[in-house]
């Protein structure tokens, strides 16, 4: 190590705490062994050619991009790194899986896990592995096991593994996950449930998986064998996108024009405040609606016509020629508050009926699972005897059927 490199060590130690300090208090970090691990391990060598300033930033920095544009790779949020590695419960000596790399989640996973531990990281694009090896180089973390494969098959030859903590959106839970878990180990995976992803701890209960913990994440999605593509149903020209995670419901092209009809508005009388979470919302709405979908609108050409609760992704239904989705209207008028009304929007022959559909939904989750425990989520393999449990909704994978219930 040169004198360059200790003034930026140096320089990195005020940045790196403030970044743990903030984590802290927003709940990310929550036991003391974890914060040791963030205090520890130097994110901004993981991110050559990026300021110390934005290394350390709670925020996801994109390292590479498709033809397209579409980001296929990152170094993860690190409040979201810190919520899946306190999900993960690492202990000393444990073995554990990364799937999808970049060296910095695997360096941390090396400080949990100990001398007497084991970390091995892997991915599809041998850029990101060699970007992975630079940096855990660099910081000292030579011990990590670090390769290129596709994650669907995990890394056999160094199994069993106590954790397999995924850090790429999956689609499903493949079965080599499974086979490669110790018998009490833990799969921290996100999940993509109808095209909402949330981060799930898995452990075993017989031959099926049964969540502990389900929370909010995001994360881009997983390639090779395990990849799986969104349908895209475009409406109003190019204005507006309806994304299915599997394939939509019926003929599509009855919705051609459906817009021009005239709009039906309904209100739910539950409110939400500014900076309230909702997430329940969006799981509940995405595993109970059929034809469930997201609506999403092309800024460049956003002519103002529909009117989402999020713009970018708002929860929305087809059915036939009809389509819904949830919007939002201020519910005070009074200065310094900002309370906000759920409602729904429709279009097509059947909008009323959609409409009032839709928006029950919305009163249900307000009445009967607001502010509770959440979703359990249970992945079941295809073709195993044990049967998804009753009064779930079911989310029916390539290798798994996953079903949601509330309580």
């Amino acid at each position: 190590m040169n004198v360059a490199d200790v003034d930026l060590a140096t320089s990195a130690e005020s940045p790196r705490a403030a970044l743990v300090a903030q984590l802290r208090e927003q709940g990310s970090l929550r036991t003391d062994r974890v914060t040791a691990a963030f205090l520890a391990v130097p994110r901004h060598l993981f991110l050559p050619g990026v300021s110390l300033t934005r290394a350390y930033e709670n925020d996801s920095v994109v390292t590479k991009r498709n033809e397209h544009g579409v980001s296929i790779s990152s170094v993860s949020q690190p409040g979201i790194v810190a919520m899946m590695l306190e999900q993960a419960e690492v202990e000393p000596g444990h073995r554990v899986l990364e799937i999808g790399s970049g060296g910095y989640n695997a360096a941390l996973l090396t400080e949990l896990v100990g001398p007497d531990g084991a970390v091995t990281s892997i991915d599809i694009d041998a850029d990101v592995i060699d970007r992975a090896h630079a940096g855990l180089a660099a910081s000292g973390y030579t011990s990590v096991n670090a390769f290129r494969a596709d994650g669907e098959f995990g890394a056999k030859d160094d199994a069993p593994f106590d954790r397999i903590i995924v850090t790429v959106g999956a689609w499903d839970v493949p079965p080599a996950w499974v086979e490669q878990l110790a018998e009490d180990g833990r799969i921290v995976v996100p999940v993509r449930m109808r095209g909402l992803t949330r981060s799930v701890v898995f452990e075993r209960d017989g031959d099926q998986l049964v969540s502990r913990s389900v929370e909010v994440c995001g994360f881009v999605a997983m390639q090779g064998a395990g990849e799986h593509d969104e349908r895209l149903v475009l409406l109003h020209g190019k204005e507006i996108g309806l994304r299915f995670d599997d394939e939509p419901p019926g003929d599509v092209d009855l919705l051609n024009g459906v817009l021009a009809s005239p709009r039906t508005e309904v209100w739910s009388g539950v409110t939400v405040g500014n900076t309230e979470p909702f997430d329940t919302l969006q799981v509940w709405l995405a595993t109970t609606v059929p034809g469930f979908c997201w609506l999403a609108v092309d800024p460049e050409l956003d002519t103002d016509i529909v009117k989402p609760a999020n713009r970018m992704a708002s929860p929305a239904v087809v059915d036939g020629a009809t389509f819904a989705y949830l919007t939002i209207r201020k519910a005070s008028s009074e200065p310094g508050t900002s309370v906000y009304e759920f409602g729904v929007h429709s279009h097509g022959p059947d909008a009323e009926t959609v409409a009032a559909r839709f928006n029950e939904q919305v009163q249900v989750w307000d009445r009967s699972h607001r502010g509770g425990k959440g979703p359990r989520v249970t992945a079941t393999p295809v073709g195993a005897p044990d049967e998804p449990q009753p009064g779930g909704s079911v989310i029916r994978k390539k290798h798994v059927t996953l079903t949601v219930s509330w309580t």
